[in-house]
């Protein structure tokens, strides 16, 4: 069969933080993508404002790259996806290799394989694609190269690799310095035998294959991403699998529900380097960008319109955490950070509060995002959203609220299943490396959250390895106790396991609430008296109403408090008047840490200018009785 030789397609994939975007980087510099002038950023492919703050990749893009062969020969295009490496963005990596011929798996020569590590090579394994290994971070003072390669061996021995993949080609590599090489430098070293990535170009053209085409087949390009243009209106990214497109050609559009409609490609587009050029043809293997499909999807197919024939749809594993979204039913609403109405009108005038208006930006998630559902529920102006992990759900919450939007959120709660009559739910693959001295709370952390141990392994370098299998429930609110039980020392990462029956009731939280009993502003008289109550969330001068949790009660039920109190001032001069109390500094928690601390009868309110945890009941009476007819049965 006919084979496109100047072509390759490889995905980059790896667990967070092994350094696949930084070594794209290089690639792309060292390829002469940029002018000698051009000021380039660090992490140039994290475009996105999230990504450059979290310091995480979280949708999956791709660029191109030509690399000239030093033997002189014709430039060969080799097109580059980024993937995420957080196992909540799973869909984007799926998404992802259904676009290349081939994988490059980055290891960090110190950690050695992680969870996402085994998720991504799972894929890339059942879809018989090649890997190329690539240890990076060589120069890492504790990297142990040797013990990493023969464990990612058994990685690929348990993931039940065939003989030809096992027998993968290995790159070292510094990314942060753009040097590749064949041999195995010394532990905590550069590469010494080379001073470039020229190693790693030449491994990816010997080992990832070339497109492969049959000249007689009908024209089929899969649609596996999609963008948005002020001009062109909706953009498909596209893999053309056989025949050709071109601009001002009539394509049949397939759409998932196997409806076929004949539209016109208004605008072909080929990627380089970081920007989207326009062309006149894309053949088979070449990833472009076209346009002229309003509400094309990710999944579909375009073909021949003599001969239509689908490509299969693209499809995800099954969401495992949900969460309600509604519009914010608090008292606040619409008032600004300060929740004076008047002074904040300018600042509030395109907040976006409306049902409406929430439904219309859960569905234009939809278009781009193939791992999340949206679910309709019993209320008119909430929606139940499903997802991969809670970080993916609190990052579209964190995006919502910087486009203005006004939201309640409920606590996360886990998507179970009943299978042959019993109730299943979801479970994790936990890795969590500690230093030796914190095994102990790590053990009754897990064990609090019903986590089994599968392995345990000591590096000898004073840490240890666990690993465990947790139900996805105990995981909620984990992060925050996991750093606080290990000084900050520990790393803990997760993926999705499967389905195991349920394994019963969960307590994670032991502490209760303090909760404002009346709206008001906060003053420093209250918080002193009420500081050694528990700890605090709110500062002085802050906007306060009943029902909203203002602090974390020191024992395990409820406290309604009045944080708005005054100190009543007379005439007469007290006997500690020269005495002074220090307010403590109230403890700050960002979106995920109050989306953890909520309890089932509490939800958060997400506002652009803040983030406030309150009961879903506000009324201190209503929930009063709601109690009372719980205790006593009825």
């Amino acid at each position: 069969m006919p084979t496109r030789h100047d072509i390759r397609n490889v995905a980059i994939v790896a667990h967070v933080d092994h350094g696949k975007t930084t070594i794209v980087d290089a690639m792309l510099k060292q390829a002469g993508a940029f002018a000698a002038h051009q000021h380039l950023d660090d992490r140039m492919m994290d475009s996105n404002d999230l990504e450059r703050e979290k310091g995480i990749t979280i949708l999956a893009k791709n660029t191109a790259v030509k690399y000239h062969p030093k033997d002189g020969g014709a430039p060969i295009t080799i097109n580059i996806i980024d993937t995420p490496g957080h196992a909540d963005f799973g869909g984007e990596v799926e998404r992802g290799l259904s676009m290349v011929d081939a994988v490059v798996l980055l290891v960090d020569a110190s950690e050695g394989p992680l969870p996402q590590t085994r998720f991504v090579l799972r894929k890339a394994l059942q879809a018989k694609m090649p890997v190329i290994l690539c240890i990076n971070k060589t120069d890492r003072p504790d990297s142990r190269i040797d013990e990493v390669v023969n464990e990612t061996y058994d990685l690929f021995l348990d993931l039940d690799a065939d003989e030809e993949q096992i027998e993968f080609p290995i790159v070292y590599a510094c990314g942060r310095d753009g040097v590749a090489s064949l041999t195995k430098p010394e532990d905590g070293t550069v590469p010494p035998d080379s001073d470039s990535l020229e190693p790693f170009f030449s491994t990816i053209l010997a080992h990832v294959p070339a497109p492969v085409y049959d000249d007689e087949a009908p024209l089929q390009a899969h649609v596996t991403n999609l963008d948005a243009d002020n001009f062109l209106g909706r953009i498909a990214l596209v893999r053309v699998e056989q025949g050709e497109l071109r601009k001002g050609q009539t394509v049949a559009w397939i759409k998932r529900d196997g409806t076929i409609s004949n539209v016109r490609i208004t605008e072909l587009m080929m990627t380089e380097a970081l920007t989207r050029k326009p062309a006149e043809v894309a053949g088979p293997g070449d990833i472009c960008a076209v346009a002229g499909f309003p509400d094309i999807m990710i999944g579909e197919t375009l073909a021949d319109p003599e001969n239509p024939i689908a490509l299969p749809l693209i499809s995800v594993d099954e969401p495992a955490i949900s969460m309600t979204i509604g519009t914010n039913t608090s008292p606040m609403v619409g008032r600004g950070g300060s929740g004076k109405g008047a002074d904040a009108k300018s600042a509030v005038k395109d907040r976006k509060v409306t049902a409406r208006q929430v439904k219309d930006r859960l569905d234009r998630e939809l278009v781009g995002n193939v791992s999340l559902r949206v679910l309709e529920t019993e209320r008119p102006d909430a929606w139940e959203v499903q997802g991969r992990g809670e970080l993916a759900l609190a990052i579209l919450v964190e995006q919502m609220r910087r486009e203005g939007f006004e939201l309640t959120i409920g606590k996360p709660q886990v998507v179970t299943q009943e299978i042959n009559g019993k109730v299943h739910e979801p479970v994790e693959r936990m890795t969590v490396d500690v230093p030796e001295e914190h095994m102990g709370a790590v053990t009754q952390l897990m064990g609090v959250r019903k986590g089994r141990m599968d392995n345990m392994s000591n590096h000898g370098s004073g840490w240890v390895r666990m690993e465990f299998v947790v139900p996805s429930r105990g995981l909620i609110g984990f992060r925050t106790e996991f750093l606080t039980g290990t000084r900050g020392t520990g790393i803990a990462h997760s993926i999705h396991e499967g389905l195991e029956p349920w394994f019963g009731p969960l307590v994670t939280r032991n502490n209760g609430s303090l909760v404002a009993d009346r709206s008001g502003s906060v003053t420093p008289f209250a918080m002193i008296n009420l500081q050694e109550r528990g700890v605090l969330f709110t500062e002085p001068g802050t906007e306060v109403y009943e029902g909203m949790i203002v602090g974390e009660n020191s024992r395990a039920d409820d406290m309604d408090v009045n944080i708005t109190k005054e100190k009543k001032l007379t005439n007469m001069r007290a006997a500690s008047a020269d005495n002074t109390e220090n307010v403590v500094p109230p403890r700050r928690l960002s979106l995920e840490q109050s989306l953890e601390f909520c309890r089932d009868d509490e939800c958060v309110e997400v506002t652009p200018e803040a983030v406030r945890i309150r009961k879903v009941v506000l009324d201190q009476k209503d929930r009063s009785r709601t109690a009372s007819r719980a205790k006593s049965g009825k």
